[in-house]
Protein backbone atom coordinates (compact mmCIF):
# COMPACT_ATOMS: atom_id res chain seq x y z
CA UNK A 1 0.00 0.00 0.00
CA UNK A 2 1.19 3.90 -0.93
CA UNK A 3 1.48 5.99 1.90
CA UNK A 4 2.25 9.91 0.78
CA UNK A 5 4.23 11.17 2.83
CA UNK A 6 3.54 14.98 3.84
CA UNK A 7 7.02 16.65 3.54
CA UNK A 8 9.71 16.89 0.68
CA UNK A 9 11.93 16.21 3.98
CA UNK A 10 15.01 13.14 2.32
CA UNK A 11 15.43 12.33 6.02
CA UNK A 12 11.94 11.46 7.34
CA UNK A 13 11.22 9.55 3.93
CA UNK A 14 14.40 7.79 4.45
CA UNK A 15 13.62 6.83 8.13
CA UNK A 16 9.81 6.35 7.93
CA UNK A 17 10.27 3.93 4.87
CA UNK A 18 13.01 1.68 6.49
CA UNK A 19 10.79 1.47 9.04
CA UNK A 20 7.53 1.15 7.90
CA UNK A 21 8.76 -1.13 4.58
CA UNK A 22 8.99 -4.51 6.45
CA UNK A 23 4.80 -4.01 7.38
CA UNK A 24 4.05 -3.81 3.49
CA UNK A 25 4.01 0.26 3.05
CA UNK A 26 5.68 1.99 0.33
CA UNK A 27 6.13 5.58 1.45
CA UNK A 28 6.29 7.72 -1.60
CA UNK A 29 6.44 11.79 -2.02
CA UNK A 30 3.68 13.28 -4.46
CA UNK A 31 6.28 14.05 -6.57
CA UNK A 32 6.76 10.04 -7.10
CA UNK A 33 3.13 10.00 -7.97
CA UNK A 34 2.98 12.94 -10.46
CA UNK A 35 1.10 15.31 -8.22
CA UNK A 36 2.26 18.25 -6.02
CA UNK A 37 0.27 18.42 -2.46
CA UNK A 38 -0.33 22.09 -1.31
CA UNK A 39 1.51 22.88 1.88
CA UNK A 40 -0.56 22.93 4.87
CA UNK A 41 0.16 25.80 7.46
CA UNK A 42 0.97 24.44 10.80
CA UNK A 43 -0.22 26.37 12.84
CA UNK A 44 -0.83 23.89 15.63
CA UNK A 45 0.10 24.85 19.48
CA UNK A 46 1.01 20.64 19.45
CA UNK A 47 3.12 18.28 17.43
CA UNK A 48 0.13 16.37 17.07
CA UNK A 49 -2.07 19.15 16.18
CA UNK A 50 0.58 20.09 13.21
CA UNK A 51 0.66 16.41 12.86
CA UNK A 52 -2.43 16.06 11.50
CA UNK A 53 -3.17 19.19 10.03
CA UNK A 54 -0.73 17.89 7.47
CA UNK A 55 -1.96 14.10 7.14
CA UNK A 56 -5.31 15.37 6.77
CA UNK A 57 -4.65 18.14 4.42
CA UNK A 58 -2.38 15.59 2.01
CA UNK A 59 -5.26 12.46 2.23
CA UNK A 60 -7.53 14.94 0.73
CA UNK A 61 -5.96 16.53 -1.31
CA UNK A 62 -4.40 13.00 -3.15
CA UNK A 63 -7.50 10.62 -2.01
CA UNK A 64 -4.46 8.33 -0.88
CA UNK A 65 -3.30 7.54 2.61
CA UNK A 66 -0.78 10.08 4.33
CA UNK A 67 1.58 10.33 6.69
CA UNK A 68 2.81 13.11 8.36
CA UNK A 69 5.04 13.85 11.61
CA UNK A 70 5.78 16.83 13.26
CA UNK A 71 8.99 16.67 15.95
CA UNK A 72 11.05 19.54 17.60
CA UNK A 73 13.24 20.21 20.53
CA UNK A 74 12.18 20.74 24.26
CA UNK A 75 15.22 22.33 26.40
CA UNK A 76 14.43 22.36 30.26
CA UNK A 77 16.07 25.68 30.22
CA UNK A 78 14.38 27.57 28.24
CA UNK A 79 10.67 26.53 29.70
CA UNK A 80 10.48 24.01 26.67
CA UNK A 81 11.44 26.11 23.89
CA UNK A 82 12.06 25.75 20.91
CA UNK A 83 9.50 23.35 21.13
CA UNK A 84 6.73 23.12 18.26
CA UNK A 85 8.43 25.99 16.44
CA UNK A 86 11.74 24.05 17.10
CA UNK A 87 12.01 23.77 12.64
CA UNK A 88 11.88 27.83 12.96
CA UNK A 89 13.21 29.20 16.20
CA UNK A 90 15.91 31.42 14.23
CA UNK A 91 12.47 33.25 12.26
CA UNK A 92 13.33 31.10 9.19
CA UNK A 93 12.12 27.93 8.38
CA UNK A 94 14.64 25.67 7.64
CA UNK A 95 17.99 27.01 8.72
CA UNK A 96 20.02 24.65 10.89
CA UNK A 97 22.60 27.19 11.07
CA UNK A 98 20.77 29.72 12.54
CA UNK A 99 18.34 27.48 14.87
CA UNK A 100 22.24 26.02 16.15
CA UNK A 101 23.66 29.24 16.74
CA UNK A 102 20.49 30.55 18.46
CA UNK A 103 20.22 27.66 21.07
CA UNK A 104 23.74 27.70 21.77
CA UNK A 105 23.91 31.45 22.07
CA UNK A 106 20.96 31.16 24.63
CA UNK A 107 22.16 28.57 26.71
CA UNK A 108 25.20 30.69 27.09
CA UNK A 109 26.75 29.94 30.52
CA UNK A 110 24.11 26.86 31.85
CA UNK A 111 25.94 24.50 33.14
CA UNK A 112 25.90 20.85 31.73
CA UNK A 113 23.48 19.25 34.77
CA UNK A 114 21.35 22.39 33.51
CA UNK A 115 21.07 21.61 29.39
CA UNK A 116 18.65 18.22 29.55
CA UNK A 117 16.16 18.37 26.43
CA UNK A 118 14.25 15.84 24.72
CA UNK A 119 12.79 15.57 21.25
CA UNK A 120 9.40 14.76 20.66
CA UNK A 121 7.67 13.75 17.90
CA UNK A 122 4.32 12.99 16.92
CA UNK A 123 3.02 11.20 13.95
CA UNK A 124 -0.25 10.88 12.20
CA UNK A 125 -1.80 8.72 9.25
CA UNK A 126 -4.91 9.73 7.47
CA UNK A 127 -6.97 7.61 5.24
CA UNK A 128 -9.39 7.95 2.59
CA UNK A 129 -12.10 6.84 4.76
CA UNK A 130 -11.52 9.45 7.39
CA UNK A 131 -10.07 7.33 10.11
CA UNK A 132 -6.92 7.85 11.12
CA UNK A 133 -3.80 6.80 13.40
CA UNK A 134 -1.53 8.92 15.37
CA UNK A 135 1.85 7.57 17.86
CA UNK A 136 3.87 9.55 19.83
CA UNK A 137 7.64 9.17 21.04
CA UNK A 138 10.48 10.79 22.45
CA UNK A 139 14.02 10.84 22.92
CA UNK A 140 16.13 12.12 26.33
CA UNK A 141 19.19 13.87 26.49
CA UNK A 142 20.89 16.99 26.43
CA UNK A 143 22.47 20.10 24.86
CA UNK A 144 26.12 19.93 23.57
CA UNK A 145 28.57 23.04 23.75
CA UNK A 146 29.15 22.45 19.99
CA UNK A 147 27.76 20.91 16.73
CA UNK A 148 29.50 16.91 16.39
CA UNK A 149 29.16 14.59 13.65
CA UNK A 150 27.55 15.06 10.00
CA UNK A 151 24.87 12.09 10.02
CA UNK A 152 22.06 14.14 11.18
CA UNK A 153 19.85 17.15 10.38
CA UNK A 154 18.20 19.91 12.46
CA UNK A 155 19.64 19.63 15.92
CA UNK A 156 20.86 16.63 16.03
CA UNK A 157 24.57 17.64 15.78
CA UNK A 158 23.84 19.25 19.23
CA UNK A 159 22.10 16.85 21.10
CA UNK A 160 23.65 14.38 23.43
CA UNK A 161 22.29 10.63 23.80
CA UNK A 162 25.13 9.62 26.46
CA UNK A 163 28.43 10.81 25.05
CA UNK A 164 27.65 11.12 21.22
CA UNK A 165 24.94 13.10 19.11
CA UNK A 166 22.18 11.54 17.03
CA UNK A 167 24.75 13.28 14.11
CA UNK A 168 27.40 11.22 15.05
CA UNK A 169 25.33 8.04 15.29
CA UNK A 170 24.44 5.50 12.12
CA UNK A 171 20.76 5.56 10.50
CA UNK A 172 20.10 2.15 12.89
CA UNK A 173 21.51 3.18 15.76
CA UNK A 174 19.31 7.11 15.39
CA UNK A 175 16.16 4.51 14.71
CA UNK A 176 16.61 2.22 17.79
CA UNK A 177 16.14 5.20 20.09
CA UNK A 178 15.53 8.54 18.53
CA UNK A 179 11.69 10.52 19.22
CA UNK A 180 10.81 9.86 15.29
CA UNK A 181 11.77 6.03 15.85
CA UNK A 182 10.13 5.66 19.24
CA UNK A 183 7.03 7.11 17.51
CA UNK A 184 6.93 4.76 14.60
CA UNK A 185 8.05 1.47 16.73
CA UNK A 186 4.50 2.40 18.56
CA UNK A 187 2.93 3.26 14.99
CA UNK A 188 4.13 -0.18 14.12
CA UNK A 189 1.67 -1.45 16.62
CA UNK A 190 -1.32 -0.27 15.76
CA UNK A 191 -1.17 0.23 12.14
CA UNK A 192 -2.81 -2.33 10.26
CA UNK A 193 -0.25 -5.01 8.47
CA UNK A 194 -0.73 -4.96 4.74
Amino acid sequence: MKIIIATHNKHKLQEMSRILSPMGYEVVTDRDLGIELTDAEENGKTFLDNARIKAESGCKESGLPCIADDSGLCVDALDGAPGVFSARYSGVHGDDDGNNKKLLSELDGVPTEKRTAHFACAICVSFPDGSEVTATGKCEGYIGYEKKGTNGFGYDPLFMVGDRSLAEMTAEEKDAISHRGNALKELQKILPIV
